[in-house]
């Protein structure tokens, strides 16, 4: 499991690989040492069923650098990519459009569509967590799609707690 965070100490974004088993998350430019809280990380195999740490596949029950238990799942893909695919996609079909042709312009139309749904299957997803903004690849869990309720409701308490900075990754 990797995972990708903002240092809570000096806001340095952290990459940290093979977690699973990790008792401190360590930040390579201020030494700062997060605790991994006890019982964040089960352990299942493949029927579902509990087995010891270190075996199986990890599940992720809670963030592991704030204290927040929400977290949802999202393609691991940059979705500025994946903007600049479909503007670049319409604006070839519009060019191929005013210059009337018919088979191109759906061509461009149909292939870009297609790209989209080849990339939506391929890209593996990630959990990222609605408080903090950390990113974990490689875990699994139940936890369910981005919700707007739950973002702004996190959002609304950091600003009232003084602002603070936002996650670096959200829903954007």
């Amino acid at each position: 499991m990797r995972i990708t965070y903002a240092c809570p100490a000096c806001r340095v974004p952290v990459r940290l690989d093979g977690i699973e088993l990790a008792t401190a998350l360590d930040c390579p430019a201020c030494g700062a040492a997060v605790p991994v809280p006890p019982g964040a990380v089960a352990w299942s195999g493949p029927d579902g069923s509990p087995t010891a740490a270190g075996t199986g596949v990890p599940t992720l029950r809670r963030c592991l650098v704030c204290p927040g238990t929400e977290l949802f799942a999202r393609k691991d893909f940059p979705q500025r990519l994946g903007v600049a695919i479909v503007v670049v996609g319409f604006a070839a079909s519009c060019l191929t459009w005013a210059w009337r042709l018919l088979v191109p312009t759906f061509a461009i139309l149909f292939g870009t569509a297609l790209i989209d749904v080849v990339l939506y299957l391929l890209m593996p997803e990630c959990l990222t967590c609605y408080r903090c903004g950390a990113r974990y690849r490689g875990a699994g869990g139940p936890h369910g799609g981005f919700d707007l309720e739950t973002h702004e409701k996190h959002r609304q308490q950091r600003l009232r707690l003084g602002g603070g900075v936002p996650p670096a990754s959200g829903p954007s």
